[in-house]
């Protein structure tokens, strides 16, 4: 049904006539309920659906007249609209006179030929009526037009922004991960170096593969996390130790693709390859009300400098995070950083709770 009526608004030609004919059938319907309170007889309903007929005819010609003087100024079109509603009154007046003498009265004549034009002022009413309306009805529709293609411009800069915040990362990652396999190459390390570009390989084919505006389940997200998470093991070997644990009631919640690893990314560099001995990532996902509650933490040296300009001016990795959530989810998110115990750093997000249908 709503898509029957979605279809009838979108059809404006089809919209024009289904309109014209409810209204001049509303008319007719209106003015004969009034001829019952004064007794008129069964013919002065054929009158009636006449006069109503011969409007709808009536204003047919003006619709085409107002589209041809559409762009013109507004003192011109107010004068074309009272004499265009002037003429199509006193036409209509005549009709609507000469078939109420010529059947309710059986053919006699009246007395003078200017009883064709009596009601002209109020038929000049109606018509300014019916003109009103179509200006206006024509109006909402263009205000409609420009508010779908404002929103269509807004989302398409909105996705053009998560793209951009998405594709950002790539250089980024590509920087670091083919930096490591040139290294490994100069000091003859040739299978390590294969594996990681394998590796490298598998991880940006899910890249290429995933749109930056959609979400993916919880559980894709960390499937690609763990591409990621075994080119890094290349390089840090047994060094890395990484923790998952994810409810299964969050498993298929709906998040954006490949947040995860820009936040990886950052406690590798600053916490775990700082560490002689290595350091353990502990990521976290459950449900938190309504809301999903992501933590990555790590037990890293920490942080220096205070968490709240950390949080609002970090690397990139954290920067561009808080800017995609911020561009998905509005103020709808959170995204703090907090001292982890008994060392480290812990970030916690948290996003609405959307299951995969």
């Amino acid at each position: 049904m709503l898509n029957n009526w979605k279809q009838l608004l979108d059809d404006r030609n089809r919209f024009f006539w289904v309109l014209q004919a409810a209204g001049w059938s509303g008319y007719a319907l209106v003015h004969y309920i009034g001829s019952l309170m004064h007794e008129m007889r069964d013919i002065y309903a054929l009158i009636l659906l006449l006069g109503a007929y011969a409007g709808f005819l009536l204003t047919v010609p003006l619709r085409y007249l107002y589209r041809r003087i559409w762009d013109s100024s507004p003192w011109l079109l107010i004068l074309v609209v009272l004499a265009a509603s002037y003429v199509c009154a006193a036409l209509w007046a005549i009709v609507d006179n000469a078939t109420y003498w010529e059947i309710y009265k059986f053919g006699f004549s009246p007395d003078s030929n200017w009883f064709y034009f009596k009601n002209t002022i109020a038929k000049f009413y109606i018509m300014l009526s019916w003109s009103g309306l179509y200006f206006g009805i024509k109006y909402y529709q263009m205000l409609q037009d420009e508010k779908q293609k404002a929103l269509m411009a807004t989302s398409m800069a909105h996705q053009a922004q998560l793209k951009m915040l998405r594709y950002q990362l790539n250089p980024h990652f590509l920087f670091n991960t083919l930096n490591a396999i040139s290294t490994l190459i100069l000091v003859k390390e040739n299978d390590l170096a294969n594996r990681m570009m394998s590796k490298l390989s598998l991880f940006l084919r899910f890249s290429l593969d995933n749109e930056p505006i959609k979400k993916i389940p919880l559980e894709r997200e960390l499937d690609a996390l763990m591409l990621y998470l075994d080119i890094e093991k290349v390089r840090f070997d047994d060094r890395l130790k990484v923790t998952l644990d994810i409810d299964d009631e969050v498993k298929h919640a709906l998040v954006p693709s490949l947040f995860l690893q820009p936040l990886i990314e950052n406690s590798i560099k600053y916490a775990i390859a700082k560490l002689e001995e290595g350091g353990e990532i502990v990521i976290r996902a459950q449900r938190f009300s309504e809301d999903l509650l992501i933590t990555v933490a790590d037990n890293g040296p920490g942080c220096t400098k205070p968490l709240e300009s950390l949080s609002e001016s970090g690397g990139v990795g954290l920067a561009n995070t808080r800017e995609r959530l911020q561009a998905l989810y509005g103020k709808n998110y959170s995204f703090t950083l907090t001292p982890n115990k008994p060392r480290g750093l812990r970030i916690e997000i948290r996003i609405p709770l959307e299951q995969v249908e």
